[in-house]
């Protein structure tokens, strides 16, 4: 709930610091006092538009600032602090500041954040009902999840989104498979004839290093062949590398003979010598034997190359690709054939999982039908003393098209009113008039009020062009509804003003020239004169103070 507003050079605002309490608060005061200022203030820090037009003359920038105990879990609000690493032990508090050059700071909790994410958390705090409201339960958008918070059956409604669900991928994998076999079937003879075609080629991954290694062999056979004949030669001729080693050994052994051994190492490292430079030359021979200049196996290795170039750019891929081209080709062939037996087992998953799902939602459209009527049953109840006994609250529920099926079910509702007997029923944001609207909002809100997360309501002059037995109705259904929700009412009202836990006036004072607006809470004896004036007007009459006093008394 609200524990307290701070208000810094708001309009006619200089500086203001008011402490809430819950129950049933009122505020009070002269058309024009500056009630809608504090509202505005209000509204600053639940991510209402800021404008520069709201800092109070002569002044640089505004500030308001609001503290909020909230529960630290269990509702929408926790989810939202969580979300964006915002701390909160029970006490949430916001500040938001505005400079004349329209820059603006808003803090949650001493974090900066957005004026979108300040919206989401205001909308969890605190619910605003003015006579022209088109937020809330104004909005039809919002009609069918309040009735199935009015009726609580959460686990059910969980159970419908998890089969929603189900359905949901089930249906999406049958029709991607029907999608994936058309178009196999379009590409059929495509298909098969690119099989044969990988087939006849019949490649393997590696083979174009195989092949590029074996083309630069042919290509430069005479070069290798030179080579390796000059290598031969310096090994075998000449100097004979071969016959010098073993001159070397010869002499190594005799200089051993003398040393005992000191030279064992050398002449180990000269016998390995020899043994390596003979499998050169053998290997140098073999090697020679091997080069092939043929010409005609030239040509065959650059044509293969060339044909399989030309099948890797046909399908896009590498020539060490083309294996597993073809046997996605086979699968997709496969599919072909066993497809239909495919497809079918999927249809029977998702018809299995359609029916479950339209149980599921068959059985929360029953609750929601209960839970319906007895809304509206509730509501009507409360229209009578409200001086609107002809007037009829309906909630209507239908059923949409498969099409428009979702999580929630397949139904949509709207609240919808008719004010005169004869008139059809319409729904409720455009049907009713200003004063009509707010009483039904107030109908509405005392049946509601045990199944909001919104833990604090304001009503501004939702008693407007209402007066006598129907105003004492209106601030009877308000008290009542304080009772489960701290709320708040900008009254005109004794009738609703006399309700109140705690009363607030709204003065405005001019002081050389400068007009400040003050609000301060008053006291037992200073609310009697109050509600004294509102009963009276400019002169109060000692008829008037007995009149309060009786209002009071009745309301205590």
């Amino acid at each position: 709930m609200l524990q307290s507003l701070s208000i810094r050079n708001v309009v006619l605002i200089d500086k203001l610091d008011l402490d809430f309490k819950c129950g049933l608060s009122v505020l009070t005061g002269e058309t024009g006092a500056g009630k809608s200022i504090l509202l505005d203030s209000l509204g600053l820090v639940l991510g209402n538009r800021a404008e520069t037009s709201l800092i109070r003359f002569g002044e640089d920038k505004l500030g308001v600032t609001a503290s909020f105990d909230v529960p630290a879990k269990d509702n929408p609000l926790a989810g939202i602090l969580e979300e964006n690493e915002l701390e909160c032990d029970g006490d949430l508090i916001i500040k938001r500041t505005l400079s004349r050059d329209g820059k603006g700071k808003i803090f949650v909790n001493d974090q900066p954040v957005s004026l979108k994410l300040l919206k989401d958390i205001g909308r969890c705090l605190v619910e605003v009902h003015g006579q022209f409201d088109n937020q809330g339960l104004l909005n039809p958008a919002n009609h069918l999840g309040v009735l199935d918070a009015y009726g609580a059956y959460q686990p059910l409604k969980d159970e419908v989104k998890r089969l929603y669900g189900a359905y949901k991928q089930a249906k999406n994998v049958r029709i991607k498979a029907e999608a994936d076999i058309a178009q196999a079937k379009q590409d059929e003879e495509n298909l098969r004839h690119w099989v044969k075609e990988l087939e006849a080629a019949a490649t393997y991954a590696g083979e174009e290093a195989e092949l590029s290694q074996r083309r630069s062999e042919l290509m430069n056979a005479e070069k290798i062949i030179e080579s390796l004949s000059y290598a031969y030669n310096v090994l075998t001729q000449g100097s004979d590398v071969q016959s010098a080693i073993r001159h070397a050994q010869a002499a190594m052994d005799k200089a051993s003979q003398h040393v005992e051994g000191k030279y064992d190492e050398i002449i180990a490292a000269l016998d390995r010598a020899l043994i390596e430079t003979n499998d050169a030359v053998s290997q140098i021979e073999a090697a020679s034997e091997n080069i092939s200049m043929n010409t005609n196996e030239l040509e065959n290795i650059e044509s293969r190359l060339f044909m399989l170039k030309g099948l890797a750019r046909k399908h896009q891929v590498s020539i060490d690709e083309l294996e597993q081209v073809l046997a996605d080709f086979k699968n997709r062939l496969n599919s072909i054939e066993l497809g239909e037996e495919g497809i079918e087992n999927l249809r029977k998953v998702e018809q299995e999982a359609r029916l479950a799902y339209i149980k599921a939602a068959n059985e929360l459209s029953a609750k929601r039908a209960e839970t319906a009527a007895r809304l509206d049953k509730n509501v009507m109840a409360e229209l009578p003393p409200l001086k609107m006994e002809k007037a009829r609250f309906v909630t209507q529920i239908s059923r949409q098209d498969e099409n428009a099926w979702n999580e929630e079910g397949f139904d949509a509702a709207a609240f919808t009113v008719a004010t005169n007997p004869n008139s059809p029923q319409g729904p409720i944001n455009k049907i009713a008039s200003g004063g009509e609207l707010a009483r039904f909002m107030l109908a509405l809100k005392v049946n509601l009020a045990q199944t909001s997360n919104v833990p604090t309501m304001i009503f501004d002059e939702v008693d407007a062009g209402v007066g006598g037995a129907t105003a004492q109705a209106v601030g009877e259904r308000l008290s009542r509804l304080a009772r489960d929700v701290q709320v708040m009412v900008v009254t005109h009202s004794p009738q609703v003003a006399s309700r109140g836990n705690n009363h607030f006036k709204v003065e405005k004072n001019t002081v050389n020239n400068v007009t400040t607006t003050t609000v301060r809470e008053l006291d037992t004896s200073e609310r009697h004169e109050e509600i004294a004036r509102m009963l009276a007007g400019e002169t109060i009459t000692p008829e008037a103070r007995a009149a309060a006093r009786v209002l009071i008394s009745a309301a205590e």
